[in-house]
Parts: C-alpha cells; structure tokens; sequence
C-alpha cells in the first residue's frame, strides 16, 4: 500500500497526512478527523507538528466537511504527533484537549484515569486505552461503531514500531500488544504513521512475534561474544542506513534493559 496519501477510510474516520516524510515518519504523521455522520463537531486526533501549513489543511478539511473541533486527543507526546497542539487548538477556538499527564501518563492532565475512559462527541462513541510502550504515555482510541482501532505508533501502517531506550519500555509494549491482541478484533487499523490496515490481528500478532523474535536476536548476540551495545547493533540489524542507526542503537538498549544486560559502550 505504498503512496498513502491520507483521506477517508471509514463512516467516522478520515486522515489529513502532514509533509513530514522521512524514514521514521514513513509518508508523513497522520492526523485523524473523527466524526459521527451528520455531527457538526469532530474529533481531531495528533494535530503534528507545530506547521503552519499542514494546521490550515486540517482546518480547511474541517471547514469543508461543515465541522468544528470539539476535543483534541493526542497519542503520546513525541514532536511529530504533538509540536503543534497549542497552535492548532488556538487557532480551532480552543477546544478541550486530552492527553496523557507527563507526571502520571495513566492518567489525563486533568487527573482522572485514562484507560477504558468513554468519549461521546457529538454522537461519536470511543474508547480510551492506554497502551505503554513505544512511550510511556502512549494511547489507542476504539471507534466501536466502525469497529476501527486508532493506533498512534503503538502499531503502524507498514514496518515495525520503535521502542527506544529513552522513553519506551519492551516490557510494557509486550504487554499492550497482547491486550490489543485479545481484544475483538477490530475491521480497521489506523495507524499514526503509513497505511490503514484491515489486517489487524495479523498486523498486531507480526509485531509481536517480531518483537519476542528481536529479543532472542539480541540473546544470540550476546552468547556469541558481542560486548558491546554497537556490536549487539551490527550482529541483529546488521549494515543500517545511517539515518537509522540512532533509532536502532536506542531501541537495542531498550532490549538489553528489558533482559537486564548492561554491556559496556
């Protein structure tokens, strides 16, 4: 499904891609218009970063589907999902905005809990899940009447999640793929990056068998002698592309504090 370039996917549920393509990004962070038919208000989900440009195509698409902004949720915390959530909310009128608390992430800034929390907007029905892992204060949203689950980088639309030493946690990420996994499965992914999928179950268990899979590579490397955090790189990844040795270096380290190895460098 490569050339993804946004749009509707479902009844509720359109994407606006922000131009921020790269390696990380894939085709650019997805930000989500959720609306219940004939609403006049809308969810909007990871305004991205703080870009004139792509906050006046969010604002344009809202205004042609004759909606105002009611609630801004954000996914987690990294730039590219939330550098532009002050901007946008001002420039939208202010709507209300949840998200995960950076001192507390299970619960939302105004001090309630955020897992299996209820939204109504305007008639659209979801459900908050909180899903650490990739972050701390990561969350998914179920559109239950589109049986769609909104992802954010829990589960992306092509390739593999980052889970990074500095603020991810292997263990937690296991764990939230698994409850993702048990839960009914939904007909839709949308992700925070690349394609929606329909392939859910299948997409979730990949990650999760590649997950279990990149620990046993890393065990591998460490009984055959790698002692060091770039040696343990080289033996599971291999040749990188330079501009993902940073996020495969963090994401080794994560692995080696989910095992409980420490070698040096």
């Amino acid at each position: 499904m490569a050339g993804w370039a946004g749009g509707p996917v479902t009844a509720r549920a359109a994407c606006v891609l922000a131009p921020n393509a790269g390696p990380m990004t894939l085709e650019g962070t997805n930000t989500w218009l959720l609306a219940e038919p004939g609403a006049r208000t809308a969810v909007v989900v990871d305004p991205g970063e703080d870009d004139p440009g792509h906050r006046a195509a969010v604002l344009t698409e809202l205004a042609r589907r004759g909606l105002a902004c009611a609630l801004v949720v954000v996914t987690h915390h990294h730039p590219d999902h939330a550098a532009g959530l002050a901007a946008f909310a001002a420039a939208a009128g202010s709507p209300a905005v949840l998200r995960a608390d950076p001192a507390d992430p299970a619960r939302a800034l105004d001090g309630r809990g955020l897992d299996g929390r209820d939204l109504d907007v305007d008639g659209l029905r979801l459900r908050v899940l909180h899903t650490p892992g990739h972050t701390a204060d990561s969350l998914c949203l179920q559109l239950p009447a589109d049986e769609a689950l909104l992802t954010g980088d829990t589960l992306l639309g092509r390739g593999s999640t980052v889970v990074g030493h500095a603020d991810g946690d292997v263990g937690a990420y296991l764990a939230s793929l698994r409850r993702l996994l048990a839960l009914p499965a939904p007909a839709v992914l949308l992700p925070g990056h690349g394609p929606a999928r329909t392939d859910a179950q299948a997409a979730l268990r990949t990650q999760l068998d590649h997950r279990l899979a990149r620990l046993e590579q890393v065990r591998a490397a460490l009984a055959a002698g790698a002692g060091t955090v770039e040696e343990v790189v080289r033996a599971v990844h291999g040749d990188l592309d330079e501009r993902l040795v940073g996020a495969a270096t963090s994401s080794v380290r994560a692995q080696l504090d989910h095992l409980g190895a420490d070698p040096p460098g």
